[in-house]
């Protein structure tokens, strides 16, 4: 079972560095660094908070807008020193 701070971290990730939101997505090989990466994303697709693409060729994913508010406080509740970061 992936941790919540694992969680957090990969939404931070996608939230800060490329703006990944509704229909923005990355590439999951850009997520290599995780170690239970497809665990994560089972478990946040399942909550509605990760939107996955599947595409020929690679697999994308972006944060759902819909819970914009949830995650950021998710994100800043496991990671406090990101608080105030994330728009």
């Amino acid at each position: 079972m992936a941790s919540d701070l694992e969680k957090a971290q990969l939404m931070s990730v996608l939230a800060r560095s490329k703006g990944n939101w509704g229909g923005k997505y990355d590439r999951t090989e850009h997520f290599k660094r995780f170690q239970n990466l497809k665990e994560i994303i089972k478990e946040l697709s399942k909550q509605g908070w990760l939107i996955v693409y599947n595409k020929p060729g690679f697999t994308g994913i972006s944060l759902n807008t819909q819970f914009k508010k949830e995650i950021i406080e998710f994100i800043e509740r496991e990671m406090p020193h990101l608080r105030g970061i994330i728009k």
